[in-house]
């Protein structure tokens, strides 16, 4: 039985209703209360689950940490809070796009909210700072590099924020999978005063990564509100499929009505297009992805919140700050790096309540492709280990440690990078380096470890042969999920699946499931690979073809698999165990034919070939002219000057091949400027126009 939610007190009629334009303001005095204010100014009639908990406890002045999914209403968590404490909040967040779509809709409701970030002009900033000084704000949103510069420090001296927050903070941990280190270092630059509240917000927080967080931003005390990670209305659905099947597999599904709107992540740009342009004959379809004008992405991104556009076709670019309530379906077509990032994607499809699913689409070489990432950008702990050896007390420039080691360039970079994120190497704007702490080691290790076994999760969880949504519950430590099986995801109910199909095992399938059952009831728990070396390998199965078997069987409640680790030489070793569920201790036989194991999806012969339009190729000479090397010295120049100003190496800035390429290819526009490699749609946002202003002058 359900109840209506009790009738809400008269608001005064110095507040106006939403979205009529600039209002008195009346919650400067800090007298009007939670519901009050959340009728009359965000004109909601009630609550979403677990938001009134948050932010009763943040307006008594309580630390929260609060990790909700997407689409749960974090943000309401402080701006209520905000208003209850009479205004002047300070917001710290480290995504432009989303600071302007915060202030945009708080500024829609009247309520005085501006920013302070590196997209803004010199004029529009000091308006703002000066907003700030005389109280004129309720809200400012800055970037976390801002509290770094001693003028931002002195202007929250003199005004200071009655309560702080602190948006996508998982950003501060080393754990988090989009960890950065202007934000690590939040927490030591914070304004601090007895009775402010700080709270720390996030979708996407293990227990490992929200300890970290509170510890780092000196918030031990807060309290924890882990809540809402159950989906009751999406069913989840891995398949194991080729690379060459997928295209037609996503067809086949958002052929048919029901399952659209539908978004669909794709692993790169070239993939967005080629597959956007095959579901055309489908529905209204687009592609997005951060090479295209941006222009061009808004337009997409309005055409599908719209309507208009039934299918979008995008990479993970795409998303941030998209609040489309009635998504159908979510694909992925390749493994995502983290169960973080994937929960989090997911979490755009059945906003409205309606039933929506999720396909992830997947191989082991997609596993593959991760781990030369993670080789690329966090190098073997020896390659750290050669180049702090090489360094001394006093600063040596890049190229002198390149000829002393004879180490590739961009190898050398990824190694001083990470050593200047761990404090192994103090690097400065020009990038002289000289030798830091030595408790690089433990740290970079343990992240280095920490990444790969984030990529062995997600592995886990594309075949797992158990609940989807319990396993995500799991993840991110909700302890007040009732641990339930979904009753909607692949696992729970596998006549329901669009994509996945079954098959009943071979002779010699089934002598390795008895071989497992067998081992199972003589020992009462084997890690996996000491069931695979037992049951499989006298059959010569490999692993990937052994591991499908045993998430069969825990897929049919025989065996039960469990997560464990132990430590070795100080890194925590991840791996899995596998027992025997109670009711089949209690069974009398074992019947292997009864079990029924995922149908492996075939290579489509002749793929289709991308229909994009090959890009301007980049000239490939190894010698630049005269007016090149002019040109380059141009670009160093002014990467160094931005460097100074932001206090980083200058390879945060740009890497010298990206500046090669610029030099080389000499785009004239945002769209060839996003073409060149390394150039991203922050960095276009940030630096195109003064880039391209260089390279049509020189």
């Amino acid at each position: 039985m359900t109840h209506d939610p009790p009738p809400l007190p008269p608001f005064p009629d110095e507040i106006e209703p939403v979205s009529r334009g600039p209002v008195s303001r009346p919650w400067k005095d800090g007298s009007h209360s939670l519901p009050i204010l959340l009728h009359g100014i965000f004109g909601h009639s009630h609550f979403r689950p677990h938001q009134e908990e948050v932010c009763q406890s943040v307006t008594a002045g309580n630390n929260a940490l609060v990790v909700m999914p997407t689409g749960a209403g974090k943000s309401l968590c402080y701006q209520l809070p905000g208003l209850t404490k009479g205004g002047s909040a300070l917001v710290i967040s480290p995504l432009i796009a989303l600071m302007e779509d915060q202030v945009a809709k708080l500024q829609a409701l009247g309520i005085a909210a501006d920013r302070l970030h590196s997209g803004r002009d010199r004029e529009s900033s000091f308006r703002t700072a000066q907003g700030w000084r005389q109280g004129d704000l309720d809200f400012l949103f800055i970037a976390p590099e801002r509290l770094g510069l001693r003028s931002f420090q002195d202007l929250i001296t003199e005004h200071a924020p009655r309560l702080v927050a602190v948006d996508e903070a998982h950003c501060i941990s080393h754990w988090g999978h989009d960890f950065r280190p202007d934000y690590r270092l939040v927490g030591e630059r914070l304004p601090r005063a007895q009775g402010v509240p700080l709270v720390a917000l996030t979708a996407t927080a293990t227990p490992r990564v929200q300890k970290d967080i509170v510890e780092k931003l000196g918030i031990n005390d807060a309290r924890r509100f882990i809540r809402g990670f159950r989906r009751t209305n999406l069913g989840v659905e891995c398949v194991e499929a080729p690379p060459s099947a997928r295209a037609e597999m996503v067809k086949r599904v958002v052929a048919d009505p029901i399952n659209r709107p539908a978004l669909i992540y794709a692993p790169t740009r070239k993939e967005t297009e080629a597959l956007a342009a095959e579901l055309a004959d489908v529905a209204p379809s687009a592609a997005y992805h951060a090479g295209l004008r941006s222009s061009t992405r808004d337009r997409v991104q309005a055409e599908f919140l719209g309507g208009k556009l039934e299918i979008v076709v995008a990479t993970i670019a795409f998303g941030m700050g998209i609040d489309k309530a009635d998504i159908r379906t979510v694909f992925h077509t390749a493994l995502p790096g983290t169960i973080e990032a994937y929960y989090q994607e997911i979490g755009r499809a059945g906003r409205d309540g309606g039933n929506s699913r999720a396909i992830l689409l997947w191989s082991w070489a997609d596993r593959r492709t991760h781990e030369y990432f993670h080789t690329r950008d966090y190098p073997e702990p020896s390659v750290l280990e050669r180049v702090f050896e090489a360094l001394s007390d006093l600063p040596t420039a890049k190229d002198d440690l390149q000829k002393t080691l004879g180490m590739d360039s961009e190898v050398l970079v990824a190694a001083l990078n990470q050593l200047w994120i761990h404090q192994g190497a103090q690097v400065d704007p020009e990038v002289n380096a000289l030798r830091g702490s030595n408790g690089w080691r433990k740290t970079y290790r343990a992240q280095r470890d920490h990444r790969l076994a984030q990529l062995e999760e997600i592995c886990r969880y594309a075949g797992w042969g158990s609940c989807r949504m319990t396993a995500i519950v799991k993840h991110f430590g909700d302890r007040l999920d009732s641990g339930a099986d979904c009753d909607l995801c692949d696992h729970c109910v596998p006549k329901d699946c669009l994509l996945r199909s079954y098959r009943p095992p071979t002779v010699d399938e089934c002598r390795v499931l008895i071989a497992v059952v067998d081992a199972l009831h003589e020992h009462s728990n084997r890690t996996r690979l000491q069931l695979f070396k037992q049951a499989a390998e006298p059959e010569e199965m490999v692993r990937k073809d052994f591991e499908r078997l045993l998430d069969a069987l825990a897929r049919e409640n025989i065996v039960e698999i469990w997560s464990d680790s132990f430590t070795k030489d100080g890194r925590e070793i991840l791996f899995q165990r596998a027992a025997l569920t109670p009711e089949a201790r209690r069974r009398s036989a074992f019947d292997p034919s009864l079990i029924e194991l995922t149908a492996e999806i075939a290579s489509k012969a002749g793929a289709k070939k991308s229909r994009r339009k090959a890009k301007k190729p980049i000239p490939t000479a190894t010698v630049l002219s005269s007016a090149e090397e002019n040109l380059i010295k141009t670009l160093r120049a002014w990467r160094l000057s931005e460097a100074r100003r932001r206090r980083v190496p200058a390879f945060r800035i740009l890497g010298d091949r990206t500046l090669e390429a610029l030099v080389r290819a000499k785009p004239s526009d945002d769209d060839e400027l996003l073409d060149i490699p390394g150039i991203g749609p922050t960095i276009a946002r940030k630096y195109g126009k003064k880039i391209l202003e260089m390279l049509a002058g020189g």
